[in-house]
């Protein structure tokens, strides 16, 4: 699967985009759309810079590793906004992480609600709520803004 048009906008509204090199809350060097050098390269070093033509190349390759990784770990059909929610998330906590999270356990047991429920357990640190709940919105389907 692919995220839909809407899911790619969302996820990149979620990230933003910085094109000087930061550390983000955890204290991990990104840059771009959310890019850290644990999803392949570039590497991202202090002082790196990029331009947005660059940003957006790199986010197409790491869309497209989260996308396969999803896809790979779900045992059923997922809808749309359900696949979307997912690889915002996987994006976010990377793809081992949710290849073993509970969420998809649920999923792919055909619980939706607990699925759906499980993804708010993905809590810290704090200023990740709003966008945990973003994503859960979207899981179920529901309208929503980027960070709810």
């Amino acid at each position: 699967m692919k995220l839909s048009p809407e899911g790619l906008r969302l996820l990149m509204d979620r990230e933003g985009c910085r094109l000087h090199a930061y550390k983000d809350s955890v204290g991990v060097w990104t840059i771009g759309y959310g890019h850290t050098s644990g999803a392949g390269p570039p590497h991202v070093t202090h002082g790196m810079k990029i331009t947005q033509k660059e940003a957006e190349e790199i986010f197409a390759v790491d869309v497209a590793e989260f996308e396969d990784e999803v896809s790979k770990v779900l045992e059923r059909e997922a809808k749309g906004h359900e696949f979307d929610a997912y690889v915002s998330l996987a994006y976010n906590i990377g793809g081992g992480a949710f290849a073993s999270s509970t969420t998809l356990r649920k999923f792919n047991a055909g619980d939706i609600a607990a699925a759906a429920d499980s993804l708010l357990w993905w809590n810290k640190p704090p200023e990740i709520r709003s966008r945990r709940r973003g994503e859960y919105e979207q899981f179920l389907g529901r309208k929503f803004v980027a960070r709810a």
